[in-house]
């Protein structure tokens, strides 16, 4: 089941990679502005902010029909890209494509807070997680191809057209624990006995008021809003950065733009590692995913400097370690969500805190398209060193650990 959703993970995010990787020839053909260039990222980005929406969905009517509906959306969107010709039509694309894409995360969790006991939540979340950086790592190379032999309208339909595989592939495969039919008793006892009794949930529908007014959502949503623009600016605006600033050509991009995310998939595991390793200390689950959101903070640092350095190769060095720490903190905080959410709230609440990652990321992506032309780019990464730091403040004094305190 993990590698069916990891396998979903990695397509979801090559198809909205796609358009990164594709930017400097695109916007060439279609004389878009760095400026114009903002918006069409941002269309996606308020759309994705619509995750709750693909959460509920989700919690309401099931995992495995709703996520397949999304999938062969999000495929068919991907594809029409190569239609676009001028700008507001893509724009129009990147919106639909946000509605569809932000059913990933919700799914992963969901999925994940379904088929495994606590004590390996962490590390399978991890392994779903690895997804959002292996389809980021292929993209450029995969992408670079598509251009370079074909033309970039080629590269949306490659990419899509994968999606419509693996929804196919997870029709066929993916059933619930309960359902499935392949599933002992005594590994359907190991999944549910080693689940939280107090987050098992009574199958209704999860209320988004009561959501709200916990402050554990808060607690988690309030980092991703800081975190998130991280994986934003890697994802959207390397390729362009690499361009314009350390005067990469297409070919240079392609053997160097996917670095960052291989880092990452490392920063993935790193997490689920540290958790491990201090869970054998004494800490509490929650404690330990916040130590491990801090240790990532402290190593997002290096990102600072990437604007001072000269030398290009050692920038990206610093780019990848920007992208190991931005997973080792994320993953961390995303999990965070099956931690303390019964099972029929995990998808919406989820896709609510993954709302608040993306409007971090809607508003980076506003400022960058609106000053990077004046400042450069070096002010972006000192921020995006200094909001992790403020995310890690935030999970420590916010969080309630159900372990200790039973008032949430």
């Amino acid at each position: 089941m993990i590698s069916l959703l990891m396998l979903g993970s990695i397509i979801n995010y090559l198809t909205r990679s796609t358009l990164a990787v594709a930017a400097p020839t695109l916007l060439k053909d279609l004389h878009v502005t760095e400026q114009q260039y903002s918006w069409i990222l941002n269309t996606f980005q308020g759309a994705i902010m619509l995750q709750p929406f693909c959460g509920y969905l989700m919690d309401a009517i099931g995992l495995k029909v709703a996520f397949a509906i999304f999938a062969v959306a999000w495929s068919f969107i991907c594809m029409a890209h190569g239609l676009a010709h001028q700008w507001q039509v893509l724009a129009g694309l990147r919106g639909l494509l946000g509605l569809a894409e932000g059913s990933a995360n919700p799914a992963g969790m969901k999925a994940t807070a379904e088929w495994f006991p606590a004590k390996e939540r962490g590390f399978a979340g991890g392994l779903f997680n690895i997804g959002a950086s292996v389809g980021s790592m292929l993209a450029p190379p995969l992408v670079g191809f598509a251009i370079y032999f074909f033309n970039w309208q080629m590269a949306f339909v490659l990419t899509g057209a994968m999606g419509l595989v693996w929804a196919l592939l997870w029709l066929w495969f993916y059933h619930s624990p309960e359902q499935h039919p392949k599933l002992s008793a005594q590994e359907r006892n190991y999944i549910i006995s080693g689940q939280e009794k107090h987050l098992q949930g009574d199958g209704t529908r999860p209320a988004i008021r009561s959501i709200l007014r916990r402050r554990n959502f808060w607690g988690i949503a309030l980092p991703r809003f800081l975190a998130d623009p991280t994986w934003g600016t890697l994802t959207f605006w390397l390729p362009l950065y690499l361009s314009q600033v350390r005067h990469f050509n297409l070919k240079e991009i392609a053997l160097t733009a996917w670095l960052p995310f291989l880092a990452a998939d490392l920063g993935c595991m790193f997490g689920g590692v540290v958790v491990a390793f201090l869970q054998k200390r004494g800490a509490s689950l929650i404690n330990a995913r916040r130590g491990a959101f801090t240790l990532g903070a402290f190593l997002m640092t290096g990102m600072a400097a990437v604007g001072f350095i000269q030398n290009p190769y050692a920038a990206l060095a610093l780019l990848c370690l920007g992208g190991f720490a931005h997973q080792t903190l994320s993953v961390t905080v995303i999990t965070m969500s099956s931690d303390l959410f019964k099972r029929n709230e995990v998808a919406t609440v989820a896709g609510m805190a993954g709302t608040c990652g993306n409007a971090g990321v809607f508003v980076f992506n506003a400022v960058i398209g609106g000053l990077v032309a004046v400042t450069g780019y070096t002010p972006f990464f000192i921020g995006l060193a200094v909001l992790d730091l403020l995310g890690a403040a935030v999970l420590w004094t916010v969080v309630c650990d159900p372990n200790t305190d039973h008032s949430n």
